[in-house]
């Protein structure tokens, strides 16, 4: 079972002792959702992958899920809230041009 902890500051969750940055508290639900969603369905399509292209096609669009969610990219917290939100927003575009959600 994996231990999981949070710091006090809610920047960063740690699993079995290693440090990852927290996702950005502040997104609206219906955005963050979104951003997991096409987070899985990269992460997916990386596993799947049929050629080195494909894969980095794929782990592009991971890199951006994450830099939507916060945890990659600039820091959340060195943000005001509406460059987190345009920053989200600019990556669910991307996302949905890249890789359109299901109906």
């Amino acid at each position: 079972m994996r231990e999981t902890s949070r710091t006090d500051d809610g920047r960063w969750i740690v699993v079995d002792g290693r440090r990852w940055r927290a996702e950005d508290p502040s997104l609206p639900a219906d955005a963050a959702t979104r951003l997991r969603s096409h987070l899985g369905r990269a992460r997916s399509a990386v596993r799947s992958a049929a050629s080195d292209a494909d894969t980095q096609r794929a782990r592009d669009r991971v890199q951006l899920a994450k830099e939507g969610l916060g945890e990659r990219g600039e820091a959340w917290w060195e943000l005001t809230e509406p460059e987190r939100a345009a920053r989200a927003a600019d990556r669910l575009e991307r996302l949905d041009e890249l890789a359109p959600p299901r109906p």
